[in-house]
């Protein structure tokens, strides 16, 4: 079963995936996402590969009569993809070069047009999973897509917080975010020409680092072919940095965050909304998880256990770290 059910508290729409109970976790001596599996193609740098066991699809079955009037439930409609970023089964994505990288972030563009030819689809969402921690069980390096027809609530709460910003002051909230941080600066951990990467100020995650594009830019797609450079290789240092901190792979979601589609109730998103990567990574110490409890599952009261400004130093030393490795 495959379905989504309205929950009427909270104004937004509950994904029911029964389907995805039967996933597998990784055979010890097998991997699909291996040229030899005979699930991908036999020489592929990066790849799209369509999700076996998708919570959203384009032909999605006809929900359970279990509803009511009240109690609406809709077809899971959107799609989901599996965005693989090597043919190796063990390699980081910082071990892979800038021009790879930049390979991946083309493919995310091209997803993103795609995917967005569907005026059912209202928000593309990319994001990866890593580490066992976050629930991985495919260990090979991939990314996910998931094409929603309803508005995520977190992300329509950012929209609409960013529009209510602009329509107060007249400039992008992000875009003032970018100008807190560099006039404070101790939370920045490394930027390029295009990029900054940074703790925000109110991150509830010890290491939850933001990438933000210096120019205000809505989408992945509206970048130069230089800012799309500069992209690839703001990935690569942020994921090295992340396992510099404690010498081990490090666990994160990441989770991209840009303009909606086909939505005209957010046509003008381009004057306010910005494109940014939010990172959660579950780890607060090298063995300790930072679990969202009752207070943040139950009220949306989010705790970070640290300060970032004393994380952010901690980052900053792991990026020396990395950025020695990486010349060398």
């Amino acid at each position: 079963m495959a379905e989504l059910r309205w929950n009427p508290l909270l104004n937004d729409w509950t994904i029911v995936a029964s389907n995805r109970q039967n996933r597998p976790y990784m055979p010890q001596n097998w991997c699909p996402f291996c040229t030899d599996s005979g699930k991908v193609p036999q020489n592929y740098e990066v790849h799209k590969y369509d999700n076996d066991f998708p919570a959203l699809s384009q032909e999605p079955p006809i929900p359970d009569n279990v509803g009511s009037s009240f109690y609406k439930a809709e077809e899971a409609y959107g799609k989901c993809e599996v965005i693989l970023y090597s043919p190796k089964h063990d390699v980081n994505l910082w071990e892979l070069t800038r021009e790879h990288v930049r390979k991946l972030v083309d493919l995310w563009c091209e997803r993103f047009i795609e995917i967005s030819k569907d005026e059912r689809i209202k928000y593309i969402y990319i994001f990866e999973n890593r580490g066992e921690e976050v629930g991985v069980t495919m260990p090979h390096p991939h990314g996910q897509i998931y094409a929603y027809s309803q508005m995520p609530l977190k992300i329509q709460t950012e929209l609409n917080s960013c529009r209510c910003h602009y329509e107060e002051t007249g400039e992008c909230l992000i875009c003032r975010m970018n100008m807190e941080e560099k006039q404070f600066n101790g939370r920045i951990i490394f930027e390029n020409k295009d990029f900054l990467c940074y703790l925000p100020f109110f991150t509830d995650y010890p290491y939850g680092l933001f990438i933000v594009s210096k120019a205000h830019k809505g989408k992945i797609t509206d970048f130069t072919e230089g800012e799309k450079d500069s992209l690839a290789n703001m990935l690569i240092k942020t994921v090295g940095t992340f396992d510099m901190l404690y010498d081990r792979p490090f666990p994160y979601m990441m989770c991209m965050h840009q303009e909606p589609v086909n939505s005209p109730g957010y046509g003008d998103s381009g004057k306010y909304y910005h494109f940014h990567i939010e990172f959660y990574p579950p780890l607060w110490s090298d063995h300790r998880i930072k679990y969202y409890a009752s207070s943040e599952m139950g009220a949306w009261a989010a705790c970070n256990p640290k300060s970032v400004e004393e994380t952010a130093m901690e980052l900053r030393e792991a990026y020396k770290k990395f950025s020695k490795i990486k010349k060398g």
